[in-house]
């Protein structure tokens, strides 16, 4: 395939179904270069093209720069959430806990409740046999 850069025609080889990207970095280079020229003047077509590609190369360095400290973010991000579900996991664990001791709790007064209300019938039916008729 052949792309235009700075007025000049070059034929390039690239990947099937990679041929509107190559065509997108070409535009982007020949605009990079003509905004060069448009500041510069005419210092020389291989002046501009290096001018170009240092700029590109700038960007790149500083996108790779932004791109770590994102990574960097990220990495402390799922640090915390980590942490948050590992606390979040705890509590959960010591409500279970205070639930299953509340339960036994309710479960032993309820026996004892139970056992003193049959001694209190009990004690009641007694009393009752024993009053004069």
């Amino acid at each position: 395939m052949t792309v235009n850069i700075a007025g000049k025609s070059y034929r390039m080889a690239c990947g099937e179904g990679e041929e509107p990207r190559l065509v997108e970095l070409a535009a982007l280079l020949d605009a990079k270069i003509a905004d060069m020229r448009t500041a510069f003047g005419e210092i020389g077509d291989m002046r501009l093209h290096v001018m170009a590609a240092l700029t590109f190369a700038d960007d790149l360095l500083d996108a790779r720069a932004r791109l770590d400290a994102v990574e960097a973010d990220v990495l402390e991000l799922k640090s915390l959430l980590a942490g948050a579900d590992e606390r979040r996991q705890t509590s959960e664990d010591r409500v279970s806990d205070a639930v299953v001791r509340a339960a036994e709790r309710i479960e032993r007064l309820a026996r004892t409740l139970s056992l003193n209300s049959e001694g209190v019938a009990a004690r009641e039916e007694a009393e009752a046999d024993a009053r004069p008729r």
